[in-house]
């Protein structure tokens, strides 16, 4: 019998072995991404105290024009960069959410990096 793997099982899995590893402090949260067919969400997130301290997705108010493609990602990647320093956030950890770092997700952390976030 055959057996058709679900991409997003194994998505999940990979993201769960990687954050064994990963973690937002207080000082340097973690910038996580997710990506679905029609849109794009960013968060970051301070794992200590269990707290999403910024976010932006192409769902917001002024992203209706965008969609799930790079130009979106990059449009987020830039606010959330924003919105994070006007919170005093400089420096963040990068965490793919299983994802392969190509793409919206690549462009995502190029745009975030290019608006002044460090990782």
């Amino acid at each position: 019998m055959l057996h058709k793997v679900d991409k997003n099982k194994a998505r999940q899995k990979r993201h769960l072995r990687v954050r064994k590893h990963v973690a937002g402090t207080a000082a340097r949260p973690r910038l996580n991404v997710y990506r679905s067919l029609a849109n794009i969400y960013a968060q970051i997130i301070d794992d200590t105290n269990g707290v999403t301290l910024v976010s932006a997705s192409t769902q917001d108010k002024g992203f209706a024009n965008y969609g799930g493609n790079i130009e979106a990602a990059k449009a987020i990647g830039a606010e959330i960069a924003k919105r994070a320093k006007e919170k005093g956030i400089e420096e963040v950890v990068f965490d793919r959410g299983g994802y392969i770092y190509h793409g919206r997700v690549a462009a995502l952390a190029e745009a975030a990096r290019a608006a002044g976030l460090r990782f």
